[in-house]
């Protein structure tokens, strides 16, 4: 048995289990913190009856006009818990924020391209991808994050790696102009993604 409750400061000292993953980033305390005073209601953490964090979701609200949407900055979960439907149970409550409480167009989500299983997880959750952002993510880093390394070659000779911009129309967006059939195949480079 689980539970989704809101993301409490506290719970910044029981994500180990979660972080636990080459593809998760681990920020520091700050970042979190500023999360979740700016962002209350897009942060979440699953639960288990006996009180472990089994994962946890952190977004935000950004953009302007029609690109005003909530976005997935990290959502992961422990490898004990996966293939729960725990991430879909999170995304869903932040897809529910973003049309609720802050009206927004769409959700996106940066993933990394040689991460498949992500990818076709997000894709039976309806997002699609717009973009592809050329070395979003730097050879050094984790899973989420990025900002673009400009083509540089990491201490284990990896090259920077691309990422997909993947995005789910909210109610708001009726013409569905958040989204694009061909976004495998249009490249940006990080400084162009807002």
């Amino acid at each position: 048995m689980s539970s989704l409750r809101p993301f409490h400061p506290l719970d910044l000292l029981r994500l180990n289990l979660a972080n636990l993953d080459v593809l998760t980033e681990n920020y520091d305390i700050s970042f979190y913190l500023s999360y979740l005073a700016k962002w209350p209601t897009l942060m979440s953490v699953m639960e288990s009856s006996q009180g472990k964090i089994m994962g946890y979701i952190m977004g935000k609200a950004e953009g302007t006009a029609k690109d005003w949407h909530g976005h997935v900055t990290a959502v992961t979960v422990a490898p004990d818990y996966r293939r729960l439907g725990l991430a879909k149970t999170m995304m869903d409550e932040l897809e529910r924020v973003t049309t609720s409480v802050y009206n927004g167009y769409f959700v996106d989500l940066y993933v990394r391209v040689s991460n498949e299983i992500a990818i076709r997880m997000y894709e039976g959750m309806g997002y699609s991808v717009y973009r592809t952002v050329v070395e979003y993510y730097s050879s050094g880093s984790g899973g989420g994050g990025g900002g673009g390394g400009g083509g540089k070659v990491g201490a284990e000779g990896e090259a920077d790696e691309d990422a997909y911009d993947m995005r789910k129309p909210m109610p708001r967006d009726k013409r569905r102009k958040s989204v694009r059939e061909n976004g495998r195949e249009v490249r940006v480079l990080p400084h162009e993604v807002w």
